[in-house]
């Protein structure tokens, strides 16, 4: 990049007259490149303010005198081998890429259901997190794959941009990615302790009205992060075609007063983290007192993701704060050291990734940790009552025993049903269908009753009288004739006597 350091204005080298000028061994009009304001520079290049070509070595374009060229290479194109920066861009995008695959075998390990969804909370709630990380690991992809052409070009044009574009864009991604990890943490404690108790922790108490605002200031900051940063003019960032113009256009760009109240505002971003990791663990952990035994409640109970995650994002949001003011350490500096951008930039996010990754690996479903607790809680319950637990063949060798309540009631509801057409089944049954078995029965009963006082002459006449009352009765409605027939049925049926329960 030497050719790139030095760039000054130059005067024409002579022609063979005063109209003409020899530059790399190509005959120029000097009156059309006056007239279309082209100008040669010292870093071999010719330009105006829309074009620029190359004249040095092979390059040996011709300009006719209406303005246009051919045989011409534009000096915004890859002229360099790669160096440490489009290497370490390689490196870097490569990981990325493998974490998004890890992010998306989190997401659906940790964000599937077990159990029906509660209101109260939401399995959205534990998917933002990866959500995040897989948006920080795209606009990584997008920032190391345009930073190996920040080395290859022979000035500065979209690719420093878009790198600066997309690392900015990182930040307030990863300050949220924290932030989820954080904040359903806490939601975990407080979903486990309702699943114990459901009303132990309101939601209309202090603690809960803490919880419902905590996410609106945190993501305040984190918006207006990124209103500060992105929303901003970026073509003077590539303005850097020479130490002066470096200085001049893209150091004042880079290091203006939006991007210090951005770094500041996500540092006011990762103090709401704190306090919430605070907060979470104040009302969900044992309290204790004391200063040192406060440190080991804290060393006990604080997740180690949260803690090593927390930490290296203050070590991220430092490098962003430092480079707002040292445009030497700064990423939109084409020629800066590597090692500031990469390894407080893109290696704290990276390992911020990797930790959750891990976590997210060891940890179980959270509605398989819910069912195993409620398993746990009825067998203590079980060996409290002196409760032995049959097995499962002994359950189902036992009619309907195995079901449960529901299943049983609903089992019962569908062999006696409800409603009007019940009601008319059961009517006809009674009129119908138990008047035939009791006609079936008299006639089956002998002719000399030994418990009735009444002759076989009686009993018919007294059939005959119940058959003429019962077919003059036909006209009336059915109250009249289901009285009839109760009133029938009890002046005829004879007392029995019950074997079984079949006769009831």
């Amino acid at each position: 990049m030497g050719l790139i350091n030095m760039r000054e204005l130059l005067q024409f080298p002579s022609g063979d007259n005063s109209s003409d000028t020899v530059v790399n061994g190509v005959h120029f009009n000097l009156t059309a490149l006056n007239l279309y304001n082209y100008t040669i520079y010292s870093n071999n290049t010719i330009s105006n303010a829309s074009k620029c070509y190359l004249i040095f070595d092979h390059y040996q374009p011709h300009m006719f005198a209406n303005g246009s060229w051919v045989n011409g290479t534009t000096c915004y194109g890859p002229y360099y081998h790669i160096h440490r920066r489009g290497i370490s861009s390689i490196v870097f995008g490569t990981l990325f890429m493998a974490s998004i695959m890890f992010s998306l075998i989190n997401l659906r390990k940790h964000g599937r259901l077990f159990l029906r969804e509660d209101k109260r909370f939401r399995v959205v709630g534990r998917r933002w997190q990866w959500y995040w990380m897989c948006f920080v690991a795209g606009c990584a992809i997008v920032s190391c794959l345009t930073g190996i052409d920040v080395d290859r070009y022979y000035l500065q044009d979209l690719p420093i941009i878009l790198q600066g574009f997309f690392f900015s864009l990182m930040l307030p991604g990863t300050l949220a990615m924290v932030w989820e990890a954080t904040r359903h943490w806490g939601s975990w404690q407080e979903r486990q302790i309702c699943d114990r108790d459901p009303f132990l922790l309101p939601q209309d108490d202090k603690r809960g009205k803490t919880e419902f605002y905590m996410p609106l200031i945190f993501y305040l900051f984190a918006w207006l992060n990124f209103f500060m940063v992105i929303p901003r003019p970026w073509t003077p960032i590539e303005m850097q075609h020479s130490p002066e113009q470096q200085d001049a256009i893209a150091k004042p760009s880079a290091t203006d007063v939006r991007a210090k109240a951005g770094a500041i505002l996500a540092a006011l971003a990762w103090l709401v983290i704190c306090y919430s990791l605070r907060h979470s663990l104040y009302h969900y952990k044992p309290r204790v007192g004391g200063i040192w035994n406060k440190f080991n409640s804290f060393c006990h109970y604080c997740p180690t993701k949260l803690f090593l995650s927390i930490i290296i994002l203050a070590v991220r949001i430092a490098y962003a704060i430092a480079s707002a003011w040292v445009w030497d350490i700064n990423l939109f500096k084409y020629n800066v050291n590597p090692g500031w951008p990469f390894g407080l930039g893109f290696g704290t996010t990276l390992l911020i990734i990797l930790v959750l990754e891990i976590a997210g690996y060891m940890e179980e479903n959270e509605d398989k940790v819910i069912i195993e607790q409620r398993k746990e809680r009825g067998q203590a319950a079980d060996q409290e009552l002196g409760l032995t637990k049959k097995p499962n063949w002994w359950s189902k060798s036992h009619g309907d025993s195995h079901l449960t309540d529901e299943q049983r009631l609903r089992k019962l509801t569908t062999e006696i049903g409800g409603g009007r057409p019940t009601g008319r089944n059961i009517t006809a049954s009674v009129e119908l269908g138990n008047m035939g078995t009791l006609r079936n029965r008299s006639r089956d009963r002998p002719a000399d009753d030994p418990f009735t006082d009444e002759s076989p002459q009686n009993s018919i006449t007294g059939d005959r009288h119940t058959i003429t009352r019962t077919e003059s009765d036909n006209s009336s409605t059915m109250t009249g004739v289901t009285g009839t027939s109760t009133r029938t049925l009890t002046e005829n049926a004879q007392s029995q006597t019950i074997r079984s329960m079949l006769d009831v």
